[in-house]
């Protein structure tokens, strides 16, 4: 019987917003026979975005195949759409991996290293429709299979496209039997999770507040677009 593990890496980057990784590895640790792999450039712990410290377990260097390799978002993410080192290592990476895969605005990261021409993808409901200046085609659904790329939308959805990963690799078995391990059935006590949803006097405040943070995002996937065109 083989033992060969089932490698999963997830980018660890400064200023991520820790529940895009975290629900993942939560779901892809309980998968037999998974490995989960922590990749950062350097082995020095990396703060999100809320100040919780991560250990990376692995460096880019260190890292010559995958089964699957996952980028989150958060605020970062506009810097790492700039980082060659990063998105270099997406390159190099995605052909060893059977499924190509991100959380968030983790899809515009991996856009901007190329990795999304026409392919549907989604990202968080603020920044999804920045996805067509990289060449995706932005889906507005909570998780996109599209071929081997594999994308979920905004934080809480990891833990959705975690489950959905885990039964292309192991099973729907599987994934039921990590679902029901985790508990996972959310009530939450509002309809207010998305814009579809939500109260308009509530997605307008939210839009508002964060406006100028989003138009700084435009400009870094505007900035990754250009140089995708002249490449």
């Amino acid at each position: 019987m083989s033992t060969d593990k089932t490698r999963i890496g997830l980018v660890l980057f400064p200023n991520l917003t820790q529940l895009d990784l975290t629900g993942p590895v939560e779901v892809f640790g309980r998968m037999p026979g998974a490995e989960v792999v922590l990749l950062w450039k350097k082995l020095e712990p990396v703060a999100s975005d809320r100040g919780m410290r991560i250990l990376p377990t692995a460096t880019f260097d260190d890292c010559a195949s995958l089964d699957v390799i996952c980028v989150p978002g958060g605020p970062g993410q506009i810097e790492l759409m700039d980082d060659d080192n990063t998105l270099q290592f997406l390159r190099r990476i995605a052909p060893t991996c059977k499924f190509v895969t991100s959380v968030c605005t983790g899809s515009l990261v991996l856009g901007a290293a190329g990795l999304l021409t026409g392919y549907r993808a989604t990202s968080h409901w603020a920044s999804i429709d920045q996805l067509s200046l990289l060449g995706a085609e932005p889906v507005a659904d909570r998780v996109v299979r599209d071929r081997n790329r594999i994308t979920g939308a905004g934080v809480t959805s990891g833990i959705d496209f975690a489950l959905t990963v885990v039964a292309e690799l192991a099973g729907a078995d599987v994934a039921q039997a990590i679902q029901l391990e985790l508990e996972y059935d959310p009530e939450p006590p509002y309809k207010a999770g998305s814009p579809r949803s939500a109260p308009q006097v509530l997605v307008a405040a939210a839009r508002q507040k964060l406006a100028s943070f989003i138009a700084r995002r435009r400009t870094a996937t505007e900035r990754a677009a250009e140089k995708l065109r002249s490449a």
